[in-house]
Order: structure tokens, then C-alpha cells, then sequence
């Protein structure tokens, strides 16, 4: 084994027809993980009716619920490390479905035993950084210039699933509740997630981590200074390839654990109140139908993709820190005129889009960021990890909000308190990130070394 044919190792280009499967396939895994995400939400009320459950309870069987979704989702960085991205996608949209299909036991399983269920939903939920983490170094390896000067703005079409995936819920659950009841519902999510993890088996795996591969192989069988010159050629940050959780919080990853991981827990204190609970919020704030407001969310998340595709363009122009800090700060803002605003139907309904665009809207910024921000070895880890504990937030609200109102508090200081000034805090709190950030492409690094390296 020699530096000079190991150094002859390049990984494959990546193809147009590559990046485009990949984005599709990672928009509707995206968009059927948040659906099984907000049916829940959506059907929590109707599930506690048969279960005779009060406002209060239900909280605190989300509490607890989101506790599990943590560690659940936290299984996802090591996957994508060590296995790949593909693999993440994989094991992360067959946890969405099958947190959906189980659900559907609701009615004859214990508490305890829904709470494990849903649990599973913490795998879904990390898709989101499992996708920013992958399609960030793909679409870093692409050499369309088209791709490299919109890349956060495809990425929003990615992100977008979010408000697809509740407006699909909202819709769908109108139609198909008086159908096949609420059970049905969760039956019918399943099938989705479940096909198109099977169809992940079909992506194109990133260069980067078949580097990390190249990489491991070499130095298990000793020989680290080729390694190391590989390493060199191909523009990877560093020849280490080992890497635990631990090590998002040492070197460069601190900066950006601390501020990211912070600014998701907080901004997901909002997503709980006013995404999640949406429903809930909407019928005891404003006293609003449960059919109207299925209609305020649909037409809400409407507008909230609009806001996904400003946020991505915005982010590739104005740089994504800023335009993420700047979007949950006004969100937060907009949120409290809702609250405390006219039940009018009509204003409830503008005042709740525009929240929901701000709020929303800035995560077609937030998981590509991510994905920028940490080293190649430690991506994954990063990415879920910041997006896992985004439901801590979720837990503290859902727990905060029980709190208050069992001793006889009301859903409008609820949904102020924890839901719209954490809002605010969340954008506050991305600023302290480092401003941009930007990812290895070995192939076009391997490229260069091949025109400019000296025989060895």
C-alpha cells in the first residue's frame, strides 16, 4: 500500500438525477413524519374523550410522550455516523411509521404503553436534521452552480414538508374522522412513511461520508499516514474518523451545540402551543369550533410553506443566522397579538398565519445551517442531536402549561408564557452561532489534487 494509490481514490460524482431523487424522497419523508407529528396534535382531543381525559391530563400524557421522543430520537446521530445517511433516512421515516400504526392502538393500550408508542415519534422527528445533515453535503459535493447558489432555497422545498405534511393532516383528517374514526386515521399515516423507507434503500449515499469510510477502512488496517494524505487531498476537515456525542460539545462543535441546541428547545415551546396544540389552543383562547379550527390550520400552514421558500431564499442572500433570529423574534411578536388580540374569525386566521409563517418558515434555514456547522465525522451526531432535543421544549411547555392551568390558570397566559416569549428568546438565542459555515466537497477537492498533486 502506497500514499500514491491510495491517494488515486476519488469518490463518485454526484449526479443531477442523484440530488433530485434524494430531495424528493427527503421532502416526503419530512412531510409524512411531521403528518403522524401534528394527527396527533389534531385527534388528542378526540383520543381523551374515549379515554376521559381532561385538558390538564393530556398535557401531561404529552409530557412524558415527548420525553421518550428525546431519547428515542438521540438513536439517530449514531445511525447516520456510523451506518450513513441513507441509513438515518431509513430507520428515522420507519420510526414515523411505525409510531403511527401503533398509535392506532390508543383505545385498548394502557397509558404507560401509549407513552411508549409515541415515543417512537422522537425518530420521525429527527428525519428533519438527518435530511439537513445529508442533502447539506450532497448538494455541497454537486458541481451545478445552479444547486452550490440555491442550495438553502432547495433545501426549503425539503423543509416545506412541515406545513404540507399538517396541512395533510388537517385536511385529511376532516375527511376520513367521520369515516373510519380516529384509529383509521393512524392506520392510514402509516403506510406512507413505511413505503418510502423502503425506497431510501435507493439514494445515493454522500461523498463525505463514503470519505469517512475510505478513511476507517485505512486506518483499521494501520495505515494512518495515508490516511492522513487522503484526508489532505480531499478536503476533509480532519484524517480522525471515531467520534462519540461528546464530541459536539469539545473544539468548534461547543459554539454551536450550546446556541442551536438552546434556540430549538426554546422555539419548540411555540411549535408545542401553537402547532401541535394548535387545536386545543384555538377552541379555548378564542372559543373558536373544532371544524373551524382544522380550517385555521389548514389555511395557516398554507402560508407557512410561503414562509419556508422566503426564509430558504432569504438565507442563501442575507445569511441564515440572521434571517432565522429575525423571523422567530417577529413570530413571537405576532403570536402575542394573536392571543390577546379579537376573536374575530377572520383576524384570528391572519394573525395566526402570519405567527405561523415566522415561526415555521425559518426552519427551511435551521437544519441545513446545522448540517453546515459541524464537522463531517461529528454531522450526524450534531444534527440529531440538535433537532432531538428540540422536544425538551415541547416537555417543558407541555408540563409548564399543566401546571397552570391545574391551578386554575387560563390557555391565553398558557400560550403567552410558554408559546410566544420563548418565541422570541429562540431567535435571541441563535445569534450567539457562529455566522456562516460551509461543508467539505471531497470530489471537487479530488479533483484539484489530481491537476496540481506531485508524483510520489
Amino acid at each position: 500500500m502506497t500514499i500514491q494509490s491510495e491517494n488515486s481514490w476519488r469518490p463518485r460524482p454526484v449526479t443531477n438525477r442523484q440530488i433530485t431523487y434524494a430531495t424528493v424522497l427527503a421532502f416526503l419523508a419530512w412531510a409524512f413524519a411531521v403528518y403522524d407529528f401534528i394527527l396527533f396534535g389534531i385527534l388528542l382531543p378526540e383520543i381523551g374523550k374515549d379515554q376521559g381525559l381532561d385538558s390538564a391530563e393530556q398535557a401531561t400524557l404529552v409530557t412524558w410522550m415527548s420525553i421518550g421522543a428525546v431519547v428515542l430520537g438521540l438513536l439517530a446521530g449514531p445511525v447516520v455516523d456510523k451506518f450513513g445517511r441513507k441509513a438515518g433516512v431509513a430507520v428515522t421515516t420507519a420510526g414515523a411509521g411505525v409510531a403511527s400504526a401503533l398509535t392506532a392502538l390508543a383505545g385498548v393500550v394502557p397509558a404507560w404503553g401509549l407513552v411508549a408508542i409515541r415515543s417512537l415519534s422522537g425518530l420521525g422527528l429527527s428525519e428533519q436534521g438527518v435530511n439537513g445533515a445529508y442533502l447539506s453535503e450532497l448538494y455541497g459535493a454537486s458541481d451545478d452552480p445552479r444547486i452550490k447558489k440555491r442550495q438553502g432555497f432547495i433545501y426549503s422545498l425539503v423543509q416545506g414538508g412541515w406545513p404540507v405534511g399538517a396541512i395533510l393532516a388537517a385536511a385529511l383528517t376532516a375527511v376520513m374522522l367521520p369515516i373510519i374514526g380516529w384509529a383509521g386515521c393512524f392506520l392510514f399515516a402509516a403506510v406512507p412513511s413505511l413505503v418510502i423507507a423502503l425506497l431510501a434503500r435507493k439514494l445515493r449515499e454522500s461523498p463525505q461520508f463514503e470519505t469517512v469510510q475510505k478513511l476507517r477502512q485505512l486506518q483499521s488496517l494501520g495505515a494512518r499516514r495515508e490516511a492522513e494524505q487522503l484526508a489532505v487531498t480531499l478536503g476533509v476537515e480532519e484524517s480522525e474518523t471515531r467520534s462519540t456525542l461528546a464530541d459536539i460539545l469539545r473544539g468548534s462543535g461547543l459554539r454551536t451545540t450550546l446556541s442551536l441546541g438552546l434556540g430549538h428547545i426554546l422555539n419548540y415551546f411555540p411549535v408545542q402551543v401553537f402547532s401541535v396544540l394548535g387545536t386545543t389552543v384555538l377552541i379555548n383562547v378564542h372559543h373558536v369550533s373544532f371544524t373551524n379550527s382544522l380550517v385555521i390550520l389548514l389555511m395557516s400552514n398554507v402560508i407557512a410553506y410561503l414562509g419556508y421558500l422566503t426564509h430558504g431564499f432569504l438565507g442563501d442572500r442575507f445569511g441564515r443566522r440572521n434571517v432565522i433570529a429575525a423571523g422567530w423574534v417577529t413570530g413571537g411578536l405576532v403570536f402575542t397579538a394573536m392571543i390577546y388580540g379579537p376573536s374575530n374569525f377572520w383576524t384570528v386566521v391572519a394573525l395566526y398565519s402570519i405567527g405561523t409563517f415566522f415561526l415555521i418558515g425559518p426552519y427551511s434555514c435551521v437544519l441545513f445551517f446545522v448540517g453546515e456547522s459541524y464537522e463531517t465525522r461529528i454531522r450526524g451526531r450534531g444534527a440529531a442531536f440538535v433537532a432531538a432535543v428540540g422536544p425538551i421544549g415541547a416537555i417543558l411547555s407541555s408540563a409548564l402549561a399543566a401546571t397552570l392551568l391545574s391551578n386554575h390558570g387560563t390557555w391565553a397566559t398558557a400560550a403567552f408564557l410558554f408559546g410566544a416569549v420563548p418565541c422570541t428568546l429562540s431567535g435571541l438565542a441563535v445569534l450567539f452561532s457562529r455566522k456562516r459555515q460551509s461543508v467539505a466537497a471531497p470530489v471537487r477537492a479530488g479533483r484539484h489534487a489530481r491537476k496540481t498533486e506531485p508524483a510520489i
